[in-house]
């Protein structure tokens, strides 16, 4: 017992090892511009026994476990997509849509399937009804989409529109859908490979089976809300979810091992369709929603790495290496069968030509449900079982692959993207735009304007605007009145060469501003003067710095309280000292490590940014282009560095 214990825990280190490969691989992958799954399952095919042989076919099969808790983990992700309040304006569309492209694909793709089996090792040796039903399967498989990469896509790409909506509408229900029907599918399978006949019996038998699905669905949401209602921290309540999920499977081979030993015939319960149920009912008909979602979102990344690295580990290469062709044809025809379905559901829902063109695009891309189905055929009916997993998991990769880069061209020719512009190079002048004209506004123009920013202030010209304008004691300042917060207007603003926004007027109007200038000028140092705390997440997506009057007062208290020398530095009441960010665009100083850069004794670096990193500055650090450096010294000094760097700065001073 002991060696076996001891075994087991030498094969997960192992495996734990190649996983940690497998995630920087996956990294590599995504900067060349590919999936990081792809990258998941290349590491897990290299570490496999067909190559390296870090996991033998023995392993593999030991870590089973970790496949039945991903595959219960990807169920609960897919249910959770599944929110009907976002869909419900457009279900009938949706509906029409759904309809068509799964019969079409699963109606195609079996046909195609069976057509191909004399050309397809593992099919050639089963009679006509065992091609059938093989075929069943694999056009099944076919109809699952990715919500996944629907999410991200459409997330990344800020697609907004009834064309987003339809997409993702339809790519969650058809991932809803296809465990049913897989599940009927596969019950039908194994009863015609094990010679039972499909009559009234056997059918009685499976709408069983799916009702106790359903219902053990319903008592796993019970279970699951009673756990995310314990005042837990969030890992030990995404451990016992994940727990749960792989004990349904535990659960579904008792009760299969048992019917089989004490009943006639065999009970199959469906442990993807039993999680799907328990997550859409949470997601749509309790309160724990958002924390739900956070879990499955923040243990995602780890469970799609050890999963996509398994089924790597698991392809059958000399398989793979023979079914490309077929698995590139399959990949093929189900493109086609999309298209007729996609565009034969557009009319019906009579929706626009110009969707109807575009439709299938958004419906290619396929990942984890799709390779979860495709591992349980190979575990559930072995031997050819593992043939046919391996040459769907080759289709699906194809189609994730090719699938988000479809998805993206839709979405484009759709007009429903709102990616951020690409900010204006500088152009030697610091200038900022402050719109909303307040006492507030006018004495920050003031201070920016004494460190030798040119200032614009803006407001829409309406009479109690030119009031406040006429009380202004000095004529220094450039203030302009608008018609409108219109795209036009903030260009008269010269609003795509100014380094930085700052937005003081209604949330509304900041909202607006906010998205014109993401959208058309790409600005990055955009700052909100928030009051409706609802509305943070919507300038958070923008990138914007937000700044609330309570919470930035009270932070403010605290800080003098805990440090105040340094909050009078960053207020600026220390008039001797000052605080800069500065970006790095001097090519002759990209490689240059502090210590070479000879700073004056009075000036300091505090931090370098680079991307989302915030580095440990040292002698020794390299600066490149586009590092953000934060200096702290003497006004003159942080003139001759600037300079030095040949860039703009942002004081956090004053």
């Amino acid at each position: 017992m002991m060696d076996l214990t001891q075994n087991l825990t030498f094969i997960v280190l192992n495996f734990v090892l190649v996983a940690l490969a497998s995630w920087q691989i996956g990294r590599l992958f995504a900067h060349l511009g590919l999936p990081k799954i792809s990258g998941y399952l290349f590491t897990g095919l290299l570490a496999g026994p067909f190559v390296l042989g870090f996991a033998s076919k023995e392993v593999v099969a030991s870590l089973r476990f970790v496949d039945e808790i991903s595959l219960a983990f990807i169920a609960f992700a897919a249910g959770s997509e599944l929110y009907l309040p976002e869909i419900r304006g457009r279900l009938r569309s949706i509906g029409l849509v759904t309809a068509a492209v799964v019969f079409v694909t699963m109606v195609g793709g079996t046909l195609a399937v069976f057509l191909l089996a004399r050309f397809i090792p593992f099919m050639q040796e089963f009679p006509v009804s065992g091609q059938i039903v093989i075929a069943l399967m694999a056009g099944t498989i076919m109809v699952a989409r990715s919500p996944s990469v629907a999410i991200a896509l459409i997330n990344e790409l800020r697609a907004r529109g009834p064309f987003s909506q339809l997409a993702l509408g339809v790519t969650v229900i058809s991932d809803v859908l296809v465990i049913v029907l897989f599940a009927i599918s596969a019950d039908i399978a194994g009863a015609v490979l094990t010679g039972v006949s499909v009559n009234l019996g056997l059918l009685l038998l499976l709408a069983v089976e799916l009702v106790l699905s359903i219902g053990l669905g319903l008592l796993l949401s019970r279970v699951l809300l009673w756990v995310l209602n314990r005042h837990w921290q969030l890992s030990l309540k995404t451990a016992v979810i994940l727990a749960l999920g792989y004990g349904i499977y535990v659960l579904s081979t008792f009760v299969r091992e048992y019917t089989h030993e004490h009943l006639p015939f065999e009970v199959l319960l469906e442990p993807l369709l039993i999680c799907m149920v328990a997550s859409f009912v949470i997601n749509n008909y309790s309160q724990c929603r958002l924390e739900f979602s956070e879990i499955l979102h923040d243990a995602g990344p780890f469970i799609y790495v050890a999963f996509f690295t398994l089924v790597g580990e698991g392809l059958k290469l000399d398989i793979l290496l023979q079914v490309w062709p077929i698995a590139l044809a399959l990949a093929a025809i189900r493109m086609v069968v999309i298209i007729i379905g996609s565009f034969a559901g557009g009319l019906l829902a009579r929706d626009s030509m110009k969707s109807n063109r575009y439709k299938w695009m958004v419906f290619v891309t396929q990942a984890g449900v799709a390779l979860g189905l495709a591992k349980e055929v190979g575990v559930e009916f072995s031997g050819w079982g593992e043939a046919f997993a391996t040459t769907i998991v080759a289709m699906v990769v194809l189609n994730e692959i090719v699938g988000p880069i479809l998805f993206k061209l839709a979405l484009n020719r759709m007009g429903e993207t709102h990616v951020q512009a690409e900010a204006a190079p500088f152009d030697g002048v610091r200038d900022v735009i402050i719109l909303g004209l307040t006492p507030q506004s006018v004495t920050l123009a003031r201070q920016l304007k004494a460190h030798h920013w040119q200032v614009r202030l803006g407001d829409l010209d309406t009479e109690e605007m030119r009031r406040r304008l006429t009380l202004l004691d000095e004529n220094t300042l450039d203030v302009r009145l608008l018609p409108n917060f219109s795209l036009q207007s903030l260009q008269s603003l010269e609003g795509t060469q100014a380094d930085s926004f700052v937005l003081m007027l209604p949330d509304a109007q900041n909202l607006e501003v906010c998205e014109q200038i993401y959208e058309h000028f790409g600005t990055k140092s955009v700052v909100v003067h928030l009051q409706d705390r609802e509305l943070r997440p919507a300038f958070q997506e923008l990138s914007a710095l937000i700044v609330e009057q309570e919470t930035a007062v009270v932070s403010l208290l605290e800080q003098f309280v805990r440090a105040p020398s340094a909050s009078s530095l960053l207020l600026g009441t220390d008039h001797q000292q000052e605080i800069v960010d500065v970006e790095l665009r001097n090519h002759d100083l990209d490689g240059v490590t502090l210590r070479e850069l000879r700073l004056p004794l009075d000036v300091l670096v505090l931090s370098v940014r680079r991307g989302p990193q915030t580095l440990v500055s040292h002698g020794h650090t390299q600066l490149k282009l586009g590092d953000k450096v934060t200096l702290y010294g003497v006004p003159e000094r942080l003139d001759e560095v600037m300079l030095r760097f040949d860039i703009h700065s942002t004081p956090l001073t004053q």
